[in-house]
């Protein structure tokens, strides 16, 4: 695993080094995760239920809600999410189904799905960046680059 400290006299390469050793710290969790929500009771069906304009695409929010704490623990230390996923991530949870989101469906669910779908490709690439990287890449593939500018790192 990368070193963080000494090595590394930019701060932001000190931080991407922090953000790959957590993943792959916590690579087995990470995969345990994407293993679920991936599993034909949370991406497939839930998306399903979007377009069968049912209750239950509602469910979503715990399963983003689980992603987030996930990237929230894999975090360099001092470092938060970027201003956009935070964004998405405020506007897609904490709702609650309501008869009259019928008749709105696509402006009432949609938030949901974005936030989860958002908080899906970041758990993706945390997965796929910890396993594949030894150390922080100089040229950056658009999944590190993605994952250092959640955190503020880019």
């Amino acid at each position: 695993m990368p070193e963080t400290t000494g090595r590394y006299l930019d701060p932001r390469d000190r931080l991407a080094a922090a953000l790959l050793t957590n993943m792959q710290q916590r690579a087995a969790q990470l995969r345990e995760l994407w293993e679920h929500i991936n599993g034909l009771w949370v991406y497939e069906d839930r998306i399903y239920r979007f377009y069968h304009q049912s209750f239950k695409v509602f469910d979503l929010q715990e399963d983003t809600e689980h992603i987030v704490a996930a990237l929230r623990e894999i975090a360099p230390e001092g470092c938060g999410f970027c201003e956009f996923f935070r964004e998405i991530i405020d506007a897609g949870t904490g709702r609650e189904f309501r008869d009259e989101d019928n008749e709105h469906w696509v402006e009432r669910t949609g938030p949901i799905v974005q936030a989860f779908l958002h908080a899906r490709y970041f758990l993706e690439m945390a997965v796929k960046c910890g396993a594949e990287l030894s150390e922080p890449p100089k040229v950056l593939p658009s999944g590190w680059a993605a994952l250092v500018c959640l955190y503020g790192i880019r």
